[in-house]
Parts: structure tokens; C-alpha cells; sequence
């Protein structure tokens, strides 16, 4: 069992010590990183930028204001990584510099921006996946379709929490699964979170109690690998709680935690003879991310489809997915619009998306180019013969609460949903989340 969060909260204390004593504020973090460009952070003096991190490490978030600035913009683009020759892992360090920042915020002001944040989510999470699958499906996206297994699965597949938004996506990675003869587990939505709503909130105690609670599930399954869908659970786990797990568990978890496209791409020789349907489509992907293991997993699989052809935008690179450059928003919607130019110059017929988040936004522009918008999961799947309606997507084409209630109806009813929250809902997580506007002439 979990200790209680102290023991997270002090290895978070000591990590920090550690980054404290090893960095030498050279400023090659900051060098390499595109974001202060994208945000318009004045970054002439890196070493100055990066002594000021480590001030707002120090003094519970008061440093100078770049410094604060570059902190509170970065979009996790994964540059700093390997650029760091004292063992820092510069995005971590951008982390709990977030988290100190928020000292100055009452613990209980915390704890509630984090309490309505996650509420908010698990209800978007519950209404919109039930207007989209009957029972009997959606319960394939729940663990307790999965009982324990005789002998540790070969995997998990982990959805996160949103994935369930865009349930589609789910059912065409388990059918993936199914076709590779892979035993699984199926772990995710809102009970199975990994703390992000309340560490962007600064609650850092309950963001550990979630996460390490996921983690002790994961564990108890006895399986040596967790396939993440989402790239910020992925990203949580791998460099804020897993790295403090000995300070919160009673024993080390002895799993390792591949992202989804990165252990199909290792697994092409099994794959690819059952990818024979020929797909004739010439694809760019919508993909801003920096650290490319994801991305080359992605064109590596799709490269194998006969008759598909995959083409680089050439957009400049950013951020780990296109929802995190929303810490630059204005330059987040300048990219995105770019990318949607440069695909229809392209001459493309299919402008595909990596993440469930980018899908629920790339979505709602397909009616206004002249190329399909798709995730690379239903490209796999066209190839394998699996498909599975998009109705996330037709639902959004929609733009009119009125007509998704009637289109939904079906749903409602044997979900028994009420039709007023389903409307709240559909204003808000549905027709309300929408980054850059559809109409191109906005661009």
C-alpha cells in the first residue's frame, strides 16, 4: 500500500535540492529550447534565464520575471533533454518551478482548482463517451471488462482519462491487440488518473495520492509493460512519479511504460503482414512534437500500408502535442493554421492526427479544407480491415446542440443520460473546446 503523500512530497524537496547543487546555470536548457521564441521571451542571456530558475527553485517561485515567464510557457517539447551535461533533466526542473510558483496560492485554493478541474474532466469524460458507444462497447474500454487473468497479461493498455472523449481510437488500439494475440488489461478513465489536473493546479499532495494509487494497480497486475495512449499521463508518470516511487511505495514497480505507436513500430514484423488492404491516400500528420520517438514510430507503421503514401509539411516543431502549445496560444494557433495551409497546398487527401486531445481539435476543421481529417488509428485499421464510426467527429461537423441531441438520442436513452447535462456538456466540452477557429477566413 501507499504511504501517505509526504513521502512524495519530500523526494519532490530532494530532487530539487539535487537540481539546485548540480546545475551551474549554463544556460544550454534555455539555448536549445523553441519556446521562448514561440512565446516572445526575451532569452538574449541564457545563463541569466537559467540562474533565474533556479531563484524561483530556491525562493517558493520568486525570480526574475523571464525566468517565471519561460516556466510558466514551456509546452513540454522534450529539446532540454539531452542538452544538459550535469544529469538535469531541464523539463522536470521547468516543473517544480511551475509548482513553486503556485506557493503563493492558499493550499486549499489549490486543492480546489484541482478538485473542480478533475470533476469537470470526469463528467466531460462519462456524458461524451456515452453519446458515442452503446454499453456493451463502452465496456470494452473498462477494466472491468478485463478480469484478472490467470497469469500476468502480456501488457496494459492504458487510456488515460480523455482518451474515452474520442472512444474510436480505444476500441481500434484494442482490436489491434486482439489481432497481435496480445494478453491485456485494460486500465484508464477518470479512476486511474495520473494527477494532471491537480499538479497544474500546484495540489502536488493529491496529485501524488492519484498517481501512486494508478501505479499500485498497474503493479498488482504483474505484467512488465504499460502501453500509454496519452502523452501527459506518459509524461507525468515517467518523470514525476515513477523517478519518486521508492519514497511512496513499498516496493519498486518492475514495469516499464512504452507509448502505444513506439511498441507497434517494434513490433512491424508481427504487424505488417496484416496490414494488406491497400489504402490510397496521401497522408501528412499534424504532429508538433520535438522529441520524435512517437512520431517515427507513427510514419514507420503507416509507411508500411500499401499504396499509402505519408509527406512531411515540414512545420517547425514546438511542443509534445499540439494541445500543450496552448501555453502559447497565440503562436499554437498560428502553427495549427499553418499546418492546415500547408496539407491543402499539399495536395493531400488525409491530414492525420497522433493524440486523442488533437483529434477532438482538428476534428471540427475538416469541413472547411479540402482533405479528410483522421487519427492514425483508423489508418491502421482501414489496412487491417477493423473500422470503427467516428462519432466524435460527426457529432462536432455538427455545430448545433439542438441537432446532436436529436442525432444522439439512441445513446441517450440506453445510457440513460439526462438529455439537460448532456446539453450542458455538449456546450461546453464538446462545441466549446475549440482552439482556432473553423472558419478559415479567421486565420
Amino acid at each position: 500500500m501507499a504511504k501517505t503523500s509526504t513521502g512524495f512530497l519530500k523526494s519532490l524537496d530532494d530532487r530539487v535540492e539535487g537540481i539546485l547543487n548540480a546545475c551551474t546555470a549554463c544556460g544550454d536548457c534555455v539555448s536549445v529550447c523553441p519556446t521562448p521564441q514561440g512565446a516572445g521571451i526575451d532569452v538574449a542571456d541564457p545563463k541569466r534565464i537559467a540562474s533565474g530558475v533556479l531563484d524561483i527553485l530556491r525562493n517558493n517561485g520568486e525570480g526574475l520575471d523571464a525566468s517565471r515567464q519561460w516556466a510558466a510557457a514551456c509546452c513540454g517539447t522534450g529539446a532540454c533533454l539531452t542538452s544538459c551535461s550535469h544529469g538535469i533533466n531541464p523539463r522536470f526542473m521547468l516543473s517544480m518551478a511551475r509548482r513553486a510558483m503556485k506557493e503563493d496560492v492558499p493550499e486549499k485554493d489549490r486543492r480546489v482548482a484541482g478538485q473542480e478541474a478533475f470533476k469537470g474532466m470526469t463528467r466531460g469524460v462519462r456524458v461524451l463517451s456515452r453519446l458515442q458507444l452503446a454499453p456493451d462497447l463502452l465496456e470494452r474500454l473498462s477494466p472491468s471488462s478485463h478480469p484478472t487473468l490467470t497469469e500476468p497479461p502480456d501488457l496494459i493498455f492504458y487510456t488515460g482519462c480523455n482518451l474515452l472523449k474520442t472512444p474510436h481510437i480505444g476500441l481500434l488500439c484494442l482490436d489491434v491487440l486482439d489481432r497481435l494475440d496480445i494478453s491485456y488489461e485494460v486500465y484508464g478513465g477518470p479512476a486511474n488518473c495520473c494527477g494532471f489536473f491537480q499538479l497544474g493546479a500546484g495540489d502536488m499532495a493529491n496529485a501524488g495520492r492519484l498517481g501512486f494509487k494508478t501505479i499500485e494497480r498497474f503493479a498488482k497486475t504483474k505484467t512488465a509493460e504499460v502501453l500509454s495512449w496519452c502523452p501527459s499521463c506518459h509524461l507525468i508518470f515517467g518523470e514525476t512519479h515513477l523517478p519518486s516511487s521508492e519514497a511512496e511505495l513499498t516496493a519498486k514497480p518492475s514495469f516499464d511504460m512504452t507509448m502505444f505507436a513506439v511498441y507497434l513500430s517494434r513490433h512491424l514484423d508481427e504487424l505488417q503482414p496484416m496490414m494488406t488492404n491497400p489504402v490510397n491516400k496521401r497522408v501528412a500528420l499534424c504532429d508538433f512534437a520535438v522529441a520524435e520517438e512517437v512520431s517515427k514510430g507513427v510514419v514507420a507503421v503507416l509507411s508500411c500500408i500499401p499504396s499509402l503514401e505519408v509527406i512531411d509539411l515540414g512545420i517547425d516543431r514546438i511542443a509534445y502535442t499540439l494541445i500543450a502549445t496552448r501555453s502559447i496560444p497565440e503562436h499554437g494557433k498560428s502553427m495549427l493554421a499553418k499546418t492546415l495551409r500547408a496539407a491543402e497546398d499539399a495536395g493531400v487527401t488525409t491530414l492525420a492526427g497522433i493524440y486523442h486531445s488533437d483529434h477532438r481539435e482538428l476534428s471540427a476543421h475538416e469541413g472547411a479544407w479540402s482533405y479528410e481529417i483522421v487519427n492514425f488509428m483508423e489508418l491502421i485499421g482501414e489496412s487491417m480491415g477493423i473500422t470503427h464510426v467516428d462519432l466524435f467527429k460527426r457529432l462536432k461537423l455538427m455545430q448545433d446542440v439542438d441537432a446532436i441531441l436529436v442525432a444522439s438520442q439512441e445513446y441517450i436513452d440506453d445510457n440513460e443520460l439526462d438529455p439537460e447535462e448532456v446539453r450542458e456538456v455538449v456546450l461546453k466540452d464538446l462545441l466549446g473546446e475549440q482552439f482556432l477557429p473553423i472558419d478559415r477566413s479567421w486565420h
